[in-house]
């Protein structure tokens, strides 16, 4: 038997705060049974319970010099209880930010809203470098929803060569998204916007 175990809490508290590690020691051994059935009666959590009385016990010898304890049961004991209190509140935000960030529905219209982005931007960029007349009636077809009639009534052409601007468009914009490198290409866009 060492001299630590005949000590008061009182007493070990006041070499503890002398940087006894013998003191700490004893009371380690003192409480930590209780503590463990303390935290474990809260979080009903084996490996959660031991976390939190050893988090306890290493905030006691961090702060040993800063603390004045009259019962050194009742501190500990509080102090498992109110580590358990936040392992609870830390868990149920954790599950809150998972449920949001690993939701498959968002997740999947974001993926989705971010490919839909990308492609507009391709075909954007594809109808810019169309010749003058087939951009027009493409723009007006695609983007104002224009008839052919309409749009070769607006511009002043013949219905015929409306169509044929809009099919040349078409043909062209079909092309350059059929590429077996537009995947790689919207992908290095991605990653460098």
């Amino acid at each position: 038997m060492n001299r630590y175990q005949q000590q008061t809490d009182a007493d070990l508290i006041m070499l503890l705060r002398e940087d006894k590690r013998d003191a700490f020691a004893e009371i380690y051994n003192r409480y930590w049974k209780k503590l463990l059935a303390v935290a474990y009666r809260h979080c009903k959590d084996k490996i959660i319970a031991e976390e939190i009385v050893q988090e306890v016990l290493i905030s006691l010898w961090n702060r040993r010099k800063e603390l004045y304890i009259e019962n050194v049961n009742a501190y500990l004991a509080t102090a498992v209880r109110l580590s358990v209190f936040k392992q609870y509140v830390r868990q149920k935000r954790r599950e809150q930010i998972t449920a949001q960030v690993a939701d498959p529905i968002i997740t999947s219209w974001d993926e989705e809203m971010i490919y839909t982005r990308f492609l507009q931007q391709h075909i954007n960029d594809i109808v810019e470098i169309l010749p003058e007349k087939c951009r027009l009636v493409f723009k007006l077809s695609r983007n104002e929803g224009l008839s052919i009639p309409v749009i070769a009534q607006r511009i002043g052409v013949a219905e015929k060569t409306a169509e044929a601007h809009l099919t040349k468009a078409l043909k062209i914009l079909k092309n350059k998204l059929n590429r077996p490198f537009l995947w790689v290409i919207l992908i290095f866009q991605m990653l460098t916007s």
